[in-house]
C-alpha cells in the first residue's frame, strides 16, 4: 500500500514537473507585460504544494525557479539584464523565492485544515497565498539584490514607488487567475485522489 501511494505521488510530482516546463518554455507560462511578466506557472505550484503537501510545492517551486533562471540567457530581457550584472544573484533570486512560495504555500494549506471552521476555504487560501507568495518573495529579492542597478536603471530615488509600479497590476492578475484556476483544480483533484 505505502509504495503505491509513493508511486502515485512520483506520478502526480511528474506531471506536475511537465506542466511547468511546458508552461515555462511556451507562451502559456508567461505574459510579457513590458519589464516584468505575468507568471502564470505558479498555478501547477499551488496546485502540487495544496494537494501534495509543502515538500512537493518546494519541489516544484524549485522546477519553477531553474526554469525562471533559464529565461535568463536570452529568452526573458530583464532576466537577462539581471544576469549580466550578477549572475549569482540573478539565480537567488529566480531560485530562493520559488521555493520558498511552493514550501510556504503547502504549510499554510496544512494550516488551514486544522483550524476548525476553515477546512472548507482552506484550497482557496492555499491557491491565494501562493501567488501572493511569489510576488513579495520575488520582489524582496530582486530589491535586497538589485537596489542599485534598480534605482540608477529606472531612475527612482524610492525603490517602494518601483515595487508598485512594476507589481501592482501584475501582481492582481496572477493572484486571481491563481486563486480562481488553481482552487478549481485543487478542489478537483483532492476530490478524485479520495476515491
Amino acid at each position: 500500500m505505502n509504495r503505491k501511494v509513493n508511486t502515485t505521488v512520483l506520478v502526480e510530482m511528474a506531471v506536475l514537473i511537465a506542466i511547468i516546463v511546458i508552461m515555462a518554455f511556451t507562451p502559456v507560462g508567461y505574459i510579457r507585460t513590458g519589464a516584468l511578466s505575468i507568471t502564470l506557472i505558479v498555478i501547477p505550484v499551488a496546485v502540487g504544494a495544496v494537494v501534495l503537501g509543502p515538500r512537493a510545492g518546494a519541489v516544484l517551486g524549485a522546477v519553477f525557479g531553474i526554469t525562471s533562471f533559464i529565461q535568463c540567457f536570452g529568452l526573458e530581457p530583464f532576466g537577462t539584464a539581471l544576469f549580466g550584472i550578477k549572475p549569482f544573484g540573478t539565480f537567488v533570486v529566480c531560485l530562493l523565492p520559488r521555493v520558498l512560495m511552493g514550501w510556504l504555500s503547502g504549510f499554510i494549506y496544512v494550516g488551514f485544515c486544522k483550524i476548525k471552521g476553515t477546512k472548507g476555504i482552506a484550497i482557496f487560501i492555499g491557491n491565494l497565498a501562493a501567488p501572493i507568495l511569489n510576488t513579495i518573495f520575488f520582489m524582496a529579492s530582486l530589491v535586497v539584490i538589485f537596489r542599485d542597478y534598480l534605482t540608477d536603471q529606472y531612475a527612482m530615488k524610492n525603490i517602494f514607488s518601483f515595487v508598485v509600479a512594476f507589481v501592482g497590476i501584475n501582481g492582481l492578475i496572477e493572484a486571481a487567475v491563481c486563486f480562481l484556476v488553481g482552487s478549481a483544480i485543487s478542489g478537483a483533484l483532492k476530490k478524485v485522489l479520495r476515491q
